[in-house]
């Protein structure tokens, strides 16, 4: 097993190549070792070379809403009136944290997501 620091886009080309052809390394196993070192240096080189952006909370409360076959109006015990609903839907108002408890309790949004951390 010859492991490498990940410096260049080959060098993180060549690790997916690696790690394609020991997918079905058993743990424990060189092979299985291997794998779990390889995976660990590109997620290394992913976070610094390609960040995942912040999450609009908006957008994550969208897609837990698409994800449940919700409509605006099944916020309103969640969120409040229509109106509040509305206004957080379309950016007017910012989510306050009782919001922010009641859509991680009762949707499971993740936290981060809501307050766009």
């Amino acid at each position: 097993m010859n492991i490498f620091p990940i410096r260049t886009e080959e060098d993180y080309d060549a690790a997916l190549t690696r790690i394609d052809m020991l997918m079905n390394a058993d743990m424990g196993t060189p092979e299985g070792d291997e794998l779990d070192i390889l995976v660990t240096l590109v997620e290394a080189y992913e976070a610094k070379h390609y960040p995942m952006p912040i999450c609009d909370p908006v957008e994550a409360i969208k897609f837990r809403m698409e994800q449940m076959g919700m409509e605006p109006k099944d916020l309103t015990p969640i969120i409040g009136s229509r109106s509040k609903v509305s206004e957080v839907l379309n950016h007017k108002r910012q989510l306050s944290i009782a919001m922010i408890r009641n859509l991680h309790v009762r949707l499971h949004v993740p936290y981060e997501s809501l307050i766009g951390a």
